[in-house]
């Protein structure tokens, strides 16, 4: 019963959390959202006190359930575990603690030194969002867009039709090459990632060693068959002393199913006459566990003192024109809600929730080392409508923090600067203004081009008051820096070919206008 409860529960958490990732319409996110944010490194990442203390309340009950059940990485990995089909496939093998507690320290490193981009390469959440965002979202966007051909043919309106496109090369070849070896650690010998990779796993495991409920062996009513220790895909059920190690034991509640003997048990260890303790488990263990419990939390909270920064404000004033052949931005433009480049750095595990939730084309994996896979702002295939608050909804880790629509209107992500050679009026002229024109923030002026004409009433004149036809003044734009907001409009809908004549420079700090 305990085997089927754990599956039922399994395959409802990874089917709806691979919908979560998946969903571009947002439909998921307001009603599985949550699932997200109970992630163990989101919630850390968040301060989630009440998800971390599910969490590690639920370890400290049933041991790692968790990681059988909640984690969907841990989940796919049984999902391909159970593909191959083959009974007696396992076999005990030694905890390679060495390198799992490495792994650990090295994970709160990176939390610490504000490299959380390096830790999400081997966080699960973060890891399987990769995966699915990268290699299975398309595939649904293609179907999406296959029906919505069907359904239009017959009238329907049902379904859109929605962009489907290789945002980060780098990105793709990351979520292949992970897939592919965790496809074959599963594949071969289950658990393997999760028990000697995965820092959450090690952590958990950790905790999981002061379980109240474990698996348990009567080794009166043990046979020696071997069943349980050969179908366990943690490898953690040592028959030969009649021990499990509970640091990698993911209550799957395969040995319970596969013991004919009644000699397994899941019950209070403590009150258990079944099984003698586990060596290496007495005082020292448990002083590791806390130790390296406080090192994970205490470099979150280092991350988290060190990336804190306040909203600024700015007196603005009219942005310089800069003489640019090519526009470049010298500062990344980050999402609204990000709060700033070092705040996006810190928290971000890369787990392209928001990248792939944008409905307007402008984040996309960053190929910078410093930050890599983590959501970064360009505005060729569209520009950030000052109406969208969409990967402010999704994020988990607090890296993009919740806004408002009002709010987001408020946000300066950046300004926008106009290259003076590569505008349309002076490089072909000819009349364009159509930045001013497409301007939510209404940030943009146009202004004459040529010196001394000025506008008096509805009529053009030049400097000795001579009128001037209206189709021969040529007008050229001006950017009011205390009101754009760097939404990029003016950056994607520029004519000038191939360089926008305006783009917009990201701010280090965002500011509220």
């Amino acid at each position: 019963m305990l085997r089927k409860i754990r599956l039922t529960l399994a395959i409802l958490f990874w089917v709806l959390i691979t919908w979560l990732l998946v969903d571009f319409t947002g439909t998921a996110h307001a009603y599985l959202g949550w699932m997200a944010k109970i992630q163990f490194i989101p919630a850390l990442l968040a301060l989630n006190v009440g998800a971390l203390l599910f969490v590690v309340a639920l370890t400290l009950l049933m041991g790692r359930i968790y990681c059988s059940v909640i984690c969907p990485l841990g989940v796919m990995q049984d999902a391909i575990a159970w593909l191959r089909r083959k009974k007696n496939k396992y076999r005990y093998s030694p905890a390679k603690n060495t390198l799992r507690y490495t792994v650990l320290v090295l994970a709160c490193a990176a939390l610490a030194l504000n490299v959380a981009w390096l830790g999400g390469l081997i966080f699960p959440y973060s890891t399987y969002g990769r995966i699915v965002s990268t290699c299975v979202a398309p595939i649904v966007k293609l179907a999406n867009n296959g029906l919505a051909a069907i359904a239009e043919h017959y009238g329907s309106y049902a379904f859109y039709e929605v962009d489907v496109w290789l945002k980060s090369v780098s990105a793709l070849v990351v979520a292949l090459l992970t897939w592919g070896i965790i496809t074959v650690l599963a594949w071969k010998n289950g658990r393997t990632w999760c028990n000697t990779i995965c820092p959450v796993g090690t952590l958990l495991g950790l905790i999981s060693k002061q379980a109240r409920l474990k698996m348990v062996i009567d080794a009166d009513k043990c046979k020696n068959c071997h069943k349980c220790e050969r179908n366990c895909k943690a490898a953690c059920i040592d028959l030969d002393t009649h021990t499990v190690d509970y640091s990698r034991c993911v209550v799957c509640g395969n040995c319970l199913e596969d013991c004919k003997f009644d000699a397994m048990h899941f019950c209070s260890a403590k009150s258990s006459p079944f099984t003698p303790p586990l060596e290496g488990t007495g005082e020292a263990v448990g002083r590791r566990a806390a130790l390296t419990s406080v090192a994970l939390l205490a470099g979150t909270a280092i991350a988290k003192a060190q990336a804190k920064v306040e909203p600024k404000t700015t007196d603005g004033g009219f942005a310089d024109i800069i003489k640019k052949e090519k526009p470049k931005r010298e500062k990344l433009i980050t999402p609204p809600g990000s709060l700033s480049i070092r705040n996006l750095r810190t928290h971000c595990t890369a787990c392209q929730l928001c990248i792939d939730a944008c409905p307007n084309n402008v984040l996309r994996p960053s190929s910078s080392l410093d930050r890599f896979m983590q959501p970064e702002v360009s505005y060729e295939r569209g520009y950030c409508r000052p109406e969208c608050t969409r990967c402010s909804e999704v994020c988990p880790t607090s890296a993009i923090q919740p806004v408002t629509v009002e709010q987001r209107t408020a946000i300066q992500v950046g300004h926008a600067v106009w290259t003076r050679d590569l505008c349309v009026p002076v490089k072909d002229g000819k009349p364009c203004g159509l930045c001013a024109r497409k301007c939510p923030a209404q940030a943009i002026q146009m202004v004459p081009l040529q010196a001394g004409v000025h506008q008096d009433g509805w009529r053009w004149k030049d400097a000795d008051g001579q009128e001037i036809p209206r189709e021969k003044v040529l007008l050229i734009p001006v950017v009011n820096e205390e009101k754009c907001i760097g939404c990029g409009a003016c950056e994607n809908l520029c004519p000038s070919s191939p360089i926008s004549a305006i783009y917009v420079e990201g701010h280090e700090v965002h500011k509220e206008i």
